[in-house]
C-alpha cells in the first residue's frame, strides 16, 4: 500500500521557521497573501533562538554621528571586500525599519533610563549600533516573531521535512516532503518558494549548531532545483565553543564574555593574544582569535582536552550575573561549572555559513523562477568575515523584501504549470530510501563527513588536505549507496537523517572544491600554503555540480560608502 499523501496549496511556501522564514511569512500575511511555513524542528526552538549578542542598526541613539553608510563601510571592510556592496547597502539602509518592525511586534529591547534603545559596541563597528536583550537577543526575536505569526493565524507545519523543491522547466511549482512523526507525505503546490532553512556548519565535528540542524539542507534543495551556491568555502569559525560534554561540544560562549573583559590563556597559563594582536588582545576580530586559539592548540600549548581557557572569574559577580546570565546558566547546567570562580575550556567551532545560495542582491531571487533564499541559506552580505550582529538584522530586512517580492511574483503569475514527472521523482526518492536495507549506518556516514571536514577543511587549510578531503568524500559517497533506513515506532527520523546525509555530502563537496580554488588567505579562510591575500581572488566563487567553481566579479562600492572605509579604533570594543 502506498503511503498516505496530503495535497495542499498556497500562494507562497516558506521552508524554514527561524527568524528569516517567519519574517517573510509575516510580510506575506500582512499583505493578504496566502502563505504556509514548514520546518523540521519546533518553531520556538529554531536556530535563531541561539543567537546571543545582538542585532545591528545605525540608530544613533548612543552615537549621533553614526549612519547607515558607516555601517555599510564597516561591513564591507570586515568582509575583506567580498561582500556585495548593493546587498550591504540594502541591509544597512533598511536596518532601522527592521528594528521598528520588531518594536511593532513587541520586542523587549534593552533601553536606557530615558527610554532610548540601548546600543553596545560590537566587532569592528566604528560606533555603538548593536541593540540587544541581555544575552538572549535571538531567543527574544524568535519569540516575538512567533507571537506575531500566532496573531496573524499563519499556518506553520513544524514537523514536516521538505525533501525536494518541485520545478518544471526552471519554474517552481511547490515542494514535496513528509511528516517526521507519522510519515505522511506532503505535496505542496505553491507559486513561489522561499528557502530559509539555514546553512551548513553542522558538517564539521565541533559546531555551534545542534544535532540535525544546518546540515546543508538549503544548499541541496536549491542545487537540485537548478540554483547555484556562492562562496560555500567561507565559513566562520567562532573562537569559543565548549568542548565537553560531547553531545554539547561546540555550544557557544558568547563573545560578550570577552567584551566584558574575559581573558584567554593557553594550557601553560600564558595570556597568548599578545602574540597575535598586541593592541586588541581578546578584543580582536573573530577570525584572528579563532586562528590564535587554533594555533596554540595545534602547537601543543592547549589544555588537556585540546582547548584553551577563557576566564571571566576576575570580573565582579554582579557583572557576570547581569551581562552574561546565559553563559553562567549554560555552564552550570552542562558542566556544573561556576564561571564566577573557574575558567571555561573552549576551542574554535564551526559557526556560520557566510556563503550560501546564489541570489540577486535586490530581491534574493535565484536563477530558478519563483525560488528565493534568505538568511543563512543565502549569500552576498558577509564576504570572508561576518560582522557580529549583522546576521539578525539581515533576517528582518530581507525577510520583508523577499516577502514582498514573492507576493508580487505570485500575483503576476498567469498560470502555475505543474509536472507529474517531477512529483513522481520526489515520491520515488522517498520510496527508494524507505526500501533501502543496506549495511551502512546513516549516522556513521554523517560522522565520517564531519571528521573529514574537520580534518581537511577546518580553521587552516592547504591544497594537499583539501584534495585528500575530496578523495575521502568520494569514498563516503560510494558507501552512501548501501545505506539502510529504518523508521520505527518513534517516527521517521531515520529517513530525515538519510536526507540530511545527502545534504551534508553535497555541501561538503561544494566547500572543499571552492576552498581548494581559493588559493589565498582572506578573512576566515586560512590557507597555510597561500598565506597572503591575492588581489586576483577578490571575487566570489560560484559552485554547482554542473559547472564546478567559476569566478564572479563583485560590483564596485558606491563612493558614499567607499569614502568612509577606514581602520576602526578598537579601544574598549568587542571586535566581532
Amino acid at each position: 500500500m502506498s503511503a498516505p499523501e496530503r495535497q495542499i496549496s498556497t500562494s507562497v511556501l516558506v521552508i524554514g521557521t527561524g527568524g528569516s522564514g517567519l519574517r517573510a511569512a509575516i510580510e506575506l500575511s500582512e499583505a493578504g497573501v496566502d502563505v504556509i511555513a514548514v520546518g523540521k524542528r519546533p518553531k520556538n526552538d529554531a536556530h535563531t533562538s541561539l543567537a546571543a549578542g545582538g542585532i545591528n542598526a545605525a540608530l544613533g541613539t548612543m552615537d549621533a554621528d553614526d549612519s547607515w553608510q558607516q555601517h555599510a563601510a564597516d561591513t564591507i571592510k570586515e568582509s575583506y571586500y567580498l561582500a556585495n556592496p548593493h546587498t550591504v547597502q540594502i541591509v544597512t539602509e533598511g536596518a532601522r525599519r527592521g528594528i521598528e518592525d520588531l518594536e511593532r511586534y513587541g520586542m523587549p529591547f534593552a533601553r536606557e533610563d530615558d527610554g532610548r534603545i540601548s546600543l553596545r559596541f560590537f566587532g569592528a563597528h566604528k560606533y555603538r549600533r548593536t541593540a540587544f536583550a541581555g544575552d538572549y537577543t535571538g531567543l527574544e526575536i524568535q519569540r516575538t516573531l512567533v507571537n506575531r505569526t500566532t496573531q496573524l493565524d499563519i499556518p506553520i507545519l513544524d514537523s514536516v521535512y521538505i525533501t525536494r523543491i518541485l520545478v518544471n522547466d526552471n519554474v517552481v511549482f511547490g515542494a514535496y516532503g513528509f511528516d517526521l512523526n507519522d510519515g505522511t507525505r506532503y505535496l505542496i503546490h505553491a507559486d513561489a518558494v522561499i528557502l530559509a532553512a539555514g546553512g551548513h556548519n553542522r558538517i564539521w565535528r565541533r559546531t555551534s549548531s545542534r544535532r540535525d540542524e544546518n546540515t546543508g539542507d538549503s544548499f541541496r534543495l536549491a542545487v537540485e532545483a537548478g540554483a547555484r551556491l556562492r562562496d560555500p568555502e567561507l565559513v566562520q569559525f567562532h573562537p569559543s565553543g565548549i568542548i565537553e560534554p560531547e553531545n554539547a561540544a561546540g555550544t557557544l560562549i558568547s563573545e560578550a564574555a570577552r567584551g566584558e573583559g574575559g581573558i584567554l590563556r593557553n594550557g601553560l597559563g600564558e595570556r597568548f593574544m599578545q602574540n597575535y594582536d598586541p593592541e586588541r588582545l581578546e578584543l580582536s576580530t573573530r577570525d584572528r582569535v579563532a586562528l590564535a586559539c587554533y594555533t596554540e592548540i595545534k602547537e601543543g600549548r592547549g589544555t588537556p582536552n585540546g582547548g584553551v581557557w577563557l576566564d571571566v572569574s576576575h570580573l565582579p559577580r554582579e557583572t557576570i550575573m547581569t551581562r552574561l546570565p546565559r553563559v553562567y546558566q549554560t555552564m552550570l547546567e552542562l558542566q556544573m561549572l561556576d564561571i564566577t570562580k573557574q575558567p571555561i575550556e573552549i576551542a574554535p567551532t564551526a559557526h556560520y555559513s557566510m556563503g550560501g545560495v546564489w541570489v540577486r542582491s535586490e530581491d534574493h531571487s535565484t536563477e530558478v523562477d519563483g525560488l528565493y533564499a534568505i538568511g543563512e541559506a543565502s549569500s552576498g552580505l558577509h564576504g570572508a568575515n561576518r560582522l557580529g550582529g549583522n546576521s539578525l538584522i539581515e533576517l528582518l530586512v530581507f525577510g520583508r523584501i523577499v516577502g514582498q517580492a514573492a507576493a508580487a511574483y505570485s500575483t503576476a503569475l498567469p498560470a502555475q504549470v505543474r509536472s507529474a514527472e517531477a512529483v513522481a521523482e520526489a515520491r520515488g526518492e522517498i520510496d527508494a530510501l524507505l526500501a533501502a536495507s543496506g549495511e551502512e549506518n546513516v549516522r556513521a556516514l554523517q560522522r565520517a563527513i564531519r571528521d573529514t571536514m574537520t580534518e581537511f577543511a577546518g580553521v587552516v587549510r592547504d591544497e594537499e588536505g583539501l584534495t585528500q578531503g575530496l578523495a575521502e568524500l568520494d569514498k563516503i559517497e560510494a558507501r552512501m549507496s548501501d545505506i539502510g533506513v529504518h523508521p520505527d515506532v518513534a517516527g521517521y527520523q531515520d529517513l530525515a537523517h538519510a536526507f540530511d546525509l545527502k545534504s551534508a555530502a553535497l555541501a561538503a563537496r561544494a566547500t572543499l572544491e571552492a576552498a581548494r580554488e581559493r588559493r589565498e588567505t582572506r578573512g576566515a579562510h586560512n590557507r597555510s600554503d597561500y598565506p597572503e591575500i591575492d588581489p586576483e581572488l577578490q571575487v566570489n566563487l560560484v559552485w554547482s555540480p554542473r559547472t564546478g567553481v567559476v569566478r564572479e566579479q563583485i560590483p564596485p562600492i558606491p563612493a558614499e560608502i567607499a569614502d568612509l572605509i577606514q581602520e576602526v579604533s578598537v579601544v574598549g570594543k568587542l571586535v566581532e
